[in-house]
Formats: structure tokens, sequence, C-alpha cells
């Protein structure tokens, strides 16, 4: 019984250890997702930073009423 009961825990934490390696992502894939992402708001920011503001400044204004 004893031998059993090792095996079944020696089988797990196995298993517990290849399901942490398989969970650790694609790191290159997210730091190039929040870069683009960065990128993309810069981008609209300098082409419409104006813009941008003037809608968030008349929104704010219509609330405070």
């Amino acid at each position: 019984m004893i031998e059993l009961l090792i095996r079944c825990q020696l089988l797990l934490t196995a298993r517990m250890r290849n399901d942490q390696d398989r969970e650790r992502g694609d790191v290159p894939g997210w730091v190039l997702i929040t870069v683009m992402t960065a990128g993309l708001v810069a981008g609209l920011w300098a082409i419409a930073g104006d813009t941008l503001s003037q809608m968030l400044t008349q929104a704010l204004n219509s609330v405070k009423g």
C-alpha cells in the first residue's frame, strides 16, 4: 500500500513539473504585442492628439453640465 502511495505521489509530482514547463508562455510574442500597441498609441496621439484632447474636453464638460 505504501509503495502505491509513493508511486502516485511521484507521478503527480512529475506531471505538475511538466505542466509548469508548458505554462511559461510566449514571452517574445507578448513583448511584440506590447511594443506594437505602444507604437500605435504614440502614432495616433501624434496624428490626432489635438482632436482627441478637444473631444475629451467636450465630453467632460458635457458631463459636468
